[in-house]
């Protein structure tokens, strides 16, 4: 079914340029006041060590290095007063040490995914560019890791594609975790092909994956195979090995981790998923899936505007019967359930209360409100001992008291959502993207955190021109994904 113009996919999606400052070339820097720690944190999303959690967010309409679309990447530093703007750094495949050249189109950064692939301490962030042309391969893909230090980011390695002529978009899906068991980071990566490939740690910065497999996922072929359009990892059963979910138009399946490869587990969820997230909402020791479906892909009729569906793990892995179904009409949960607003479009997971029970964060980048179509939303809904509720759920808008901006149509607040702690307090912050505010421009929100759930108090918001992307012209679209989310 073809979607609306904007509609909120993770498959690539054809975006807009901007002009980039100058620096975006080699990057920009802010020099972290006190320098980082001199042991790194070992947090898998702190790239400069320092023991705050970092942000990194998409810009992959940006222009680079002249080239239209050719795609940027932002990370905001955390520190004890949270995320600013001052704080970041800018990279494209201009800058310093980053593999490739940037290119028209290439659109560098439309998928995100961190981890500590090294084992030096410090996290380092993977990149999908899977709009990449490669040696005369149209959209052949690419993934390229940058890695972290006590400066930050610096320099990067690209991770081969085994199998370039077997499919396209490589690297239009990724995750993280350890899939083979060894105590060591793996990185699974999707293409449009049922191909899926575990690059097996043991990373170095001159040589990149130890090794390799490939297993093939339960992936629907056709005259336009969409192949993994979404991975996430989590252990499910608690075994020591993370357990891989791939999300695809034939279905999510989930498969348990081995030191010869993932096998199939179970199907989570029929249809098209457009957002994964994976967490231990009711902390029994066993990671829980959540799956976001923002349209009536699959036999759900009841939710005109999306759902999730969260799937408890336990000892034989995900439990498909024992789940939850979350809409706008789930009691608790704020506002009505509305044709094409893509509730379920964007998930993240983290414990926004402090309470040791993660929290849901769910996007809904088409809600509209009042008279702003497309502007969005973003819900928070608790986990607890029962898992996640729609109790005590709360809404943001940029309507909302204490956060920054007005509601505009196709603003898309929710295009990605984020929930980290950044400044150690013991409470997740809450980051918002909006890839359509300012007309493409792009912007991020961040909300703190705090015992009484997310607040507005102290809410920040900053836009292109902050982190060193021009917003004269076209569209970068900052914000419209993020790393974790």
């Amino acid at each position: 079914m073809p979607r609306p113009h904007h509609k909120r996919s993770r498959r690539p999606v054809v975006l807009g340029a901007t002009v980039v400052a100058a620096a975006l070339a080699g990057g920009l820097l802010i020099t972290l006041p006190g320098g980082a720690s001199a042991a790194p944190s070992g947090l898998a999303d702190d790239f400069n060590g320092d023991g705050y959690r970092d942000l990194a967010t998409g810009a992959p309409g940006a222009v680079a290095g002249g080239r239209a679309k050719a795609g940027a990447v932002v990370v905001n530093y955390g520190s004890s007063s949270g995320i600013s703007a001052a704080r970041h750094k800018t990279t494209s495949q201009n800058s310093s040490g980053v593999p490739g050249t940037a290119e028209t189109s290439d659109r560098f950064g439309t998928e995100l995914a961190h981890g500590d692939l090294n084992n030096d301490g410090y996290g380092d962030l993977v990149v999908g560019t899977p709009l990449e042309d490669v040696s005369g391969d149209v959209d052949g893909g690419s993934v390229t890791i940058l890695w972290g230090g006590s400066s930050g980011l610096s320099g990067g390695t690209s991770i081969s594609d085994p199998n370039a002529s077997g499919h396209d978009r490589f690297g239009q899906s990724l995750a993280v975790g350890d899939f083979t068991g060894d105590g060591k980071s793996d990185l699974a990566v999707g293409s449009t092909g049922k191909d899926v490939w575990i690059f097996k740690g043991g990373f170095t910065k001159s040589g990149g994956a130890a090794g390799k497999l490939r297993f093939d996922a339960q992936i629907q072929s056709g005259a336009y195979p969409m192949g993994a359009v979404q991975l996430a990892a989590g252990d499910f059963d608690e075994d020591g090995k993370d357990d891989l979910v791939v999300g695809s138009s034939a279905g999510n399946f989930v498969y348990r981790g081995a030191s010869t490869g993932p096998t199939l587990q179970t199907e989570a969820g029929e249809g098209y998923a457009d957002a994964l997230t994976v967490a231990d909402f009711d902390h029994d020791g066993h990671d829980d899936l959540v799956v976001g479906s923002d349209s009536l892909a699959d036999t759900n009729q009841t939710a005109k505007g999306g759902y999730v569906t969260v799937f408890y793990g336990g000892t034989a892995g995900v439990d498909t019967a024992r789940s939850g179904v979350f809409t706008q009409d789930t009691a608790g949960v704020p506002g009505a359930d509305e044709s094409d607003d893509s509730f379920g479009s964007a998930l993240a997971a983290g414990d926004a209360n402090g309470d040791g029970y993660p929290d849901l964060a769910v996007g809904a980048s088409f809600e509209s409100v009042g008279s702003a179509s497309h502007t969005g939303s973003v819900w928070v809904l608790r986990g607890g001992s029962s898992g996640l509720t729609g109790t005590g759920a709360q809404s943001f808008n940029q309507g909302t008291s204490g956060v920054p901006g007005s509601n505009e149509p196709s603003d898309m607040f929710g295009d990605a959502v984020h929930l980290a702690d950044h400044n150690k307090d013991g409470r997740a912050d809450l980051s918002v993207g909006a890839g359509g505010e300012n007309s493409d421009d792009g912007a991020v929100w961040v909300l703190r955190g705090a015992t009484g759930g997310v607040t507005t108090t102290g809410a920040v918001s900053f836009g292109v021109s902050s982190v060193g992307i021009g917003n004269s012209g076209d569209d970068p679209m900052f914000g419209h994904n993020m790393s974790g989310s």
